[in-house]
């Protein structure tokens, strides 16, 4: 059984109208119920009636009217529903983004990984002195001046070259990533819901490469039983299933989506709780939901060396604790010597954002 725990609201947003507050927990519960704009408004209703979120100025009523006046929702008529809009559909992306990337900016934990400098697009603090072949545009002129008046003084101001200072930067590489969801019923099992924490992930990953790094692409895929792409707009409405595991069938299509991007650098990013239970054999559902099956593990190492050998990293986040689940993860890993983190759904997101960001900057010479 699904379980959620809501804490208490904090209803002193500063400068926030009436209607943003309930936008914000609106958003959020979208999520949470796929994008049933129904029970979505049903869980604020109930909200409403512990929290006080509404008074007289301002109802329930006048917020259902203000999301479709402001095109938010919008009437099904055949089906005799309300749905959500393309509009809210980016605005969940961009609320993920803030609450995941918002929170990992501000961090100061030191498990970044470590940027080579070079020519590029991305400022860097650090500072060194001027050498042969340098640019112009790379000249920290702030520091040099600086670095001039501390060397000759001001009254006889001069600059010269050993008081330049060049500002480094490091250089943001085109990637093609394919983000990989378990879909499997595990994913909503013994009432924790790792589904949701991955669907923001995706939902957030997805609004920052296409908003920061235009050139980059993001597919996602999805798997359980079988594997296939879903678009970025239909995250919000994601759902798991009544699925086994199919690791292998999400890695082939990974692959294959690979295969066909231009981009030099591609990865693989992996999300699951389980261990790979199910294979497909011509149209036969080959399935053992008991330990780890010599048959199915075997295909998932020949797919990692596959990787390998098309220089494809794949880095596994496994929210999952299970030694022996650890130890088929890390044999995965050597075997493609990618990355594997074994994160908590509260983690999981700054640990793909930090992993992310960190392979976006190679060295220039």
């Amino acid at each position: 059984m699904r379980g959620f725990h809501f804490s208490k609201f904090d209803s002193n947003q500063e400068g926030k109208t009436p209607f943003e507050k309930l936008l914000d927990i609106f958003m959020q519960l979208l999520t949470y119920t796929s994008g049933d704009v129904g029970e979505a408004l049903e869980w604020l209703n109930e909200l409403d009636k512990q929290y006080q979120l509404t008074d007289q100025e301002y109802g329930m009523g006048d917020f259902i009217e203000d999301l479709k006046q402001k095109g938010y929702i919008t009437d099904d008529e055949q089906k005799g529903e309300i749905k959500i809009t393309p509009k809210t559909e980016q605005g969940i992306r961009k609320k993920s983004l803030e609450e995941i990337f918002g929170k990992l900016k501000k961090s100061r934990q030191g498990d970044h990984k470590t940027f080579k400098p070079g020519q590029g697009d991305e400022i860097n603090p650090e500072t060194r002195p001027f050498q042969f072949g340098d640019m112009l545009e790379q000249i920290d002129f702030t520091e040099s001046i600086r670095n001039a008046q501390i060397n000759h003084g001001v009254d006889s101001f001069s600059l010269r070259e050993d008081d330049l200072s060049i500002r480094e930067t490091d250089f943001k590489t085109q990637t093609s990533t394919v983000l990989m969801i378990d879909i499997s019923h595990s994913m909503i099992l013994y009432g924790e819901d790792r589904i949701t924490p991955a669907k923001k992930v995706a939902m957030a990953l997805s609004e920052l490469i296409t908003t920061r790094y235009p050139k980059d692409t993001l597919d996602i895929v999805v798997f359980g039983n079988d594997a296939w792409p879903v678009e970025i707009k239909d995250l919000p409405y994601l759902q798991v299933g009544p699925y086994h595991t199919n690791t292998v069938a999400g890695l082939e299509l990974a692959m294959d989506i690979l295969r066909r991007r231009k981009n030099p650098n591609k990865q693989i990013f992996m999300i699951t709780d389980g261990k790979p239970t199910c294979l497909k054999i011509g149209k036969r559902y080959y399935k053992n939901a008991f330990g780890l099956d010599r048959k199915v593990i075997n295909r998932c190492m020949n797919l990692a060396a596959q990787c390998k050998k098309n220089k494809i990293p794949i880095t596994t986040f496994m929210i999952a604790t299970d030694p022996y689940l650890q130890r088929f993860v890390q044999e995965f890993t050597e075997m493609n010597q990618g990355k594997a983190y074994f994160a908590s759904l509260d983690n999981l997101g700054s640990f793909i954002f930090k992993d992310f960001e960190s392979g976006k900057s190679k060295t220039m010479i």
